[in-house]
């Protein structure tokens, strides 16, 4: 009996856990090689079994596209089952109306990251057309904005 109390105790904990998506867009497939001193020198490939071993008690996958449509088919592929999504959209924040409306489509909430603080950079960064539509905002704290937007999801 013993043994299968602890069997069931691991499914349930299997079952239970939390999953978050964590996407980047635009570009960000190049971290650590493109402007290191605005975006670090890690890569997120680095970054990312960190990621997994701080939260272990959470399911985090990954996605990363270069194409708009690629990140709303996404989005909306996991955005009602998922627990959270955690968005990094590149230079599509300051652009896309086509991933604020998709936001705002999706059960699941979205916490909006960026690596650098765009705020101190050129003034076309300064707006975001998708804060609107997220749970709420990280940045300038370089790759550590994924984990405390995970945090966030967490609650």
């Amino acid at each position: 009996m013993k043994k299968n109390s602890y069997l069931c105790s691991r499914i349930n904990t299997f079952i239970l856990k939390m999953k978050i998506l964590i996407i980047n867009g635009p570009n960000l497939n190049l971290l650590g090689q493109r402007e290191p001193g605005i975006y670090g020198s890690s890569s997120f490939d680095t970054y990312l079994p960190e990621l997994r071993k701080r939260f272990a008690d959470v399911e985090i996958e990954y996605f990363q596209s270069n194409i708009e449509g690629a990140l709303i088919d996404k989005m909306q592929e996991v955005g009602f089952t998922y627990d959270g999504i955690v968005l990094n959209a590149g230079a599509y924040t300051h652009t896309s109306i086509a991933l604020q409306d998709c936001i705002r489509s999706l059960k699941a909430p979205v916490i909006e990251v960026h690596i650098s603080n765009v705020h101190q950079r050129e003034e076309f960064r300064h707006k975001s057309m998708i804060s609107c539509a997220c749970k709420g905002v990280i940045l300038g704290f370089g790759l550590d904005s994924y984990r405390l937007a995970i945090e966030a999801l967490k609650g």
